[in-house]
C-alpha cells in the first residue's frame, strides 16, 4: 500500500507543471578596473539617476527601488540625468556604447516606451535585455575607478506583486 501511495505521488510530481525560472543576467562590458559595485533594494526599480560628463564618459548610476534611493554606483559627477517610472512601468532593456576605458552612453527603455538617454553615441555597442519576456530589471552589477563606471551588467527578473496594495511579495 504504502508503495502504491509513494509511485503516485512521483507520478503527480512529475506531471505536475515544473517552477518557472525567470531570472537571466546580461554579461558585464568594459574593462572592469577598479572597484566592484552592485545595487540592491526592495520591489520594484521605480527611478533611474545617470551622471555624466558632457561630451565624455558615465560618471555614475542610481536606481530607486519603491521609495528608497541605492547609494550611488560609481560618483556623482557631472551632468545628473533621471527617469522617473509609472506604476507598473518598468525597465526592460539597457543599450549604449563602451570602450576598454569607461561606459561612455546609456539608455534605459521601459515597458511603456520611454527612455532616459545619457552620453556619447561613440565607441562598441552593447544591449541588453532579459532571456524570460515577463522579466524586468532587478539590479545593475559593474566596476568604476576614480573618474567614471568602466564596466556594467544587468541581471533580470520577474517581480511578484500583491494583488490587494502593489507591494513586492518574492522576486
Amino acid at each position: 500500500m504504502f508503495s502504491l501511495l509513494f509511485f503516485a505521488a512521483l507520478c503527480a510530481s512529475c506531471l505536475a507543471k515544473p517552477g518557472l525560472v525567470h531570472y537571466s543576467y546580461s554579461r558585464a562590458v568594459g574593462s572592469g578596473s577598479g572597484e566592484s559595485f552592485s545595487s540592491e533594494g526592495e520591489g520594484r526599480i521605480t527611478a533611474v539617476r545617470v551622471w555624466e560628463i558632457s561630451n565624455s564618459y558615465i560618471t555614475g548610476i542610481q536606481l530607486r527601488y519603491e521609495y528608497t534611493w541605492t547609494p550611488v554606483l560609481g560618483r556623482k559627477v557631472g551632468n545628473a540625468n533621471e527617469l522617473d517610472l509609472f506604476d507598473g512601468e518598468f525597465i526592460f532593456q539597457i543599450s549604449g556604447k563602451y570602450h576598454t576605458n569607461y561606459i561612455y552612453k546609456l539608455i534605459f527603455v521601459t515597458s511603456k516606451g520611454r527612455t532616459l538617454n545619457v552620453g556619447q553615441p561613440i565607441q562598441k555597442s552593447f544591449n541588453f535585455y532579459p532571456v524570460h519576456p515577463d522579466a524586468e530589471l532587478r539590479l545593475l552589477s559593474g566596476r568604476y575607478n576614480g573618474n567614471g563606471i568602466t564596466s556594467l551588467g544587468a541581471y533580470w527578473g520577474v517581480v511578484f506583486m500583491e494583488q490587494s496594495n502593489g507591494t513586492s511579495v518574492g522576486e
